[in-house]
């Protein structure tokens, strides 16, 4: 699944709000976005063909209903899935050595992957 830059704007803003959002909150939270207020309706149509997002009930504005939406998948899920769907793949150690080698990883970080690696190769 590949995004629009306009997309992942609202992808953002509903994978920092951990909770499900309606047109208008998402509206109230994009603070730079590049697209327009009215086409917020056509981007969210187009993430939910994608399956990037979900509806997740309805919430009652005024004297009318609308739909909220989550994301059908995490930032890191979404990330994982466009790396190793593209035509030119990494191999797969090649890229965790990369990762791994990063400055910005964590003593905690390392811990967490090895205890992940861990309980992946216990089964």
């Amino acid at each position: 699944m590949q995004l629009t830059k306009s997309e992942m704007e609202i992808m953002d803003v509903l994978w920092d709000a951990e909770k499900p959002l309606s047109r208008a909150d998402l509206l109230s939270r994009s603070e730079e976005k590049t697209w327009k207020d009215s086409s917020v309706h056509i981007l969210l149509n187009g993430l939910l063909q994608k399956g990037a997002i979900q509806e997740a009930g309805l919430v009652k504005r005024s004297k009318t209903y609308g739909r909220v939406f989550l994301p059908a998948l995490t930032r890191e899920e979404y990330f994982a899935n466009t790396i190793f769907s593209h035509p030119h793949k990494p191999n797969i150690v090649g890229l965790f050595d990369a990762l791994l080698r990063r400055d910005d990883i964590t003593q905690e970080d390392l811990e967490q992957i090895s205890a992940m690696i861990s309980q992946r190769t216990k089964h």
